[in-house]
């Protein structure tokens, strides 16, 4: 368009003609020089890795409103703002957090900042518990019973838990399983017997508001109660009504431990029989004395998927394990909730037999006391309590010879005088299983932990490092520098792998025009995690840019404060994006 025609014809060199381009002329220049960007962000002289595990290849990629328009070799037309120069990185597609602790944390910290660093751009929760459907009395319960991070819980559905945290603002994109332990205690309460007909009715429509809210599927912890109590029955159940929408079963196995290859046969027959594809949390093999049987875990798997089942899997890059010190409490010593399971620890007869218990073997529960090789293997990282924050790190046989108590009498001290089911880290697996584990083709990748920051509140605790370090742990340490898997397998199984796992590749996990822009620019030879468990709060380094919808989260290396992060809702979705 000229846009001098625009300016009124006048007679003659008139004052009013001059007035006329002094005022117009600015104007008109400017608009002039927007039309000029016919993009929003132009990414030059990188090497793709479009997330479809193809060889890479050299060019760029191109965005206009959140969305990628060009991917390869970038007509010479384009223009934008924003240039950013890729030489001698990577591009590819944002990196999917299958297995996120991130709830909490994004509440208080929205820029999600140990993740972006990783090139993170969707955070999925709901391992066993989710953030809704929550009843009013859930709701109060939440609200009281917080610890460093305190929020109001404005949400009662696990869909208006989602869009709180879009409109809060947040870094990544957010999308959850919902808990079958969630939807539990939303209709059972923390007791250990079976729903009745109308129960189990109930909470199949619960699982079915939360499927079409967006959900991803359904989502259990088995070793955990109140989620122990439910039978395999109950499961299907709760299976099947998700899979009426195209949800996914994903689930932390009833065991990894003792009853590992039991645990294999009940995830199978609950896929099986509720016809629904199905997603292992955090695969591994617990105790030195398991280890063995990862080889025949992978071979059940592998019958399955060629006898027609849809079984995936997911996992963290380390030896260790994280979860509640009160995981090594008796199922039924649990029962009720952590009031009621205190209670037990201050009755003598009560208190001696979960001891009795804690100490000898038992293959009908997951005993975390039992396989880690000594109270040394378990390591104490998160109280409540300001009179215990001098033990954090500490492991357990540290604490309990100081104390002159035994370590099981210590463990119920412990979490008595905190309050709080205390987080531990258990030294209980296999490297030699890791690397077997990474190599396969159906294994995708989960930190198992939080996004958080390394400052304020989150310093009251010591995480696992695999918050800060998974998924630059895959692309440094395993493909790099141990060559177990190339970078372009890496890449897809963090990208479009787990997107067509999740049903959301319509437009997500590759990079491919029309596709949103999530986007992450990376050095393969800086790549790399520097969280350790003795000191863990420490961010990975190599990835250089992270685009979230589009917008630059990340610029060189620092975060930008932008949060673009959507709800990415699953296939059940009863709306339109």
């Amino acid at each position: 368009m000229n846009f001098l025609s625009t300016i009124p014809r006048m007679h003659g060199n008139t004052l009013m003609h001059k007035l006329a381009l002094l005022i117009l002329l600015p104007l008109l220049f400017t608009l002039a020089s927007c039309d000029r960007h016919t993009h929003d962000i132009i990414i030059t002289n990188g090497v793709i890795y479009d997330g479809t595990g193809g060889a890479p290849y050299a060019g760029g990629v191109a965005v206009r409103d959140g969305h990628i328009t060009h991917v390869g070799e970038l007509p010479d037309r384009l223009s934008a703002p924003e240039m950013i120069d890729a030489s001698g990185m990577a591009v590819s597609p944002g990196f999917i957090n299958v297995l996120s602790w991130a709830n909490v944390p994004l509440l208080h910290d929205g820029r999600s900042m140990s993740d972006i660093k990783q090139g993170v751009t969707l955070e999925v929760m709901g391992e066993g518990w989710s953030m809704g459907p929550l009843s009013e009395q859930m709701a109060r319960e939440r609200e009281q019973d917080q610890g460093d991070i305190t929020y109001d819980v404005a949400w009662r559905t696990l869909g208006e838990y989602l869009e709180h945290l879009e409109e809060r603002g947040v870094s990544t994109n957010v999308a959850s399983f919902v808990g079958a332990t969630t939807v539990r205690i939303h209709v059972l309460g923390q007791e250990d017997r079976a729903p009745s007909p109308d129960e189990l009715e109930r909470m199949k429509d619960l699982v079915r508001e939360a499927m079409r809210e967006g959900a991803m599927g359904l989502g259990t912890a088995l070793i955990y109660a109140p989620a122990w109590y439910a039978d395999t029955d109950e499961l299907i159940a709760l299976a099947s009504a998700a899979a009426e929408y195209g949800g996914v079963y994903a689930t932390h196995l009833r065991s990894e431990g003792d009853r590992f290859l039991e645990a294999v046969d009940e995830m199978l027959r609950i896929a099986e029989e509720a016809g629904i594809a199905v997603h292992i949390h955090h695969l591994k093999a617990a105790g030195t004395e398991n280890w063995h049987k990862i080889d025949e875990v992978i071979g059940r798997v592998e019958q399955a998927q060629r006898d027609g089942l849809d079984v995936t899997a997911n996992m963290y890059m380390y030896t260790a394990a994280s979860t509640q010190l009160s995981a090594v409490v008796p199922p039924w010593a649990r029962e009720g909730g952590r009031r009621d399971m205190i209670e037990r620890f201050e009755n003598p007869v009560v208190r001696a037999e979960i001891i009795r218990e804690m100490e000898r073997p038992d293959p009908d529960w997951e005993n975390f006391f039992q396989m880690v090789a000594s109270p040394d293997d378990i390591t104490l990282v998160g109280f409540r309590s300001d009179g215990l924050q001098q033990f954090v790190g500490w492991s357990l046989a540290e604490v309990a010879e100081l104390r002159g108590t035994a370590p099981s009498e210590t463990v119920l001290d412990l979490i008595t005088e905190d309050n709080s089911g205390i987080s531990a880290v258990y030294h209980l697996m296999s490297e030699e299983n890791v690397e077997r584990q990474v190599q396969l083709p159906w294994m995708t990748f989960g930190s198992d932990g939080g996004s958080i920051a390394a400052e304020g509140v989150f310093l009251n605790n010591n995480p696992h490092p695999r918050a800060y370090g998974n998924f630059a742990r895959v692309l440094g340490h395993y493909a790099r520098d141990r060559g177990l898997i190339t970078l372009e397998d890496a890449i897809h199984r963090l990208t479009a792998f787990p997107a067509r796992i999740l049903g959301i590749d319509r437009d997500r996990g590759l990079l491919k025009e029309g596709y949103f822009a999530d986007i992450v620019i990376f050095d393969p030879e800086e790549i790399r995690d520097h969280a350790t468990f003795d000191d863990p709060h420490h961010y990975a380094t190599g990835v250089h840019f992270v685009l979230v919808n589009g917008v630059t989260v990340l610029r060189n290396g620092e975060h930008t404060g932008a949060m673009p992060g959507r709800f990415v809702r699953g296939p059940g979705w009863s709306g339109h994006e």
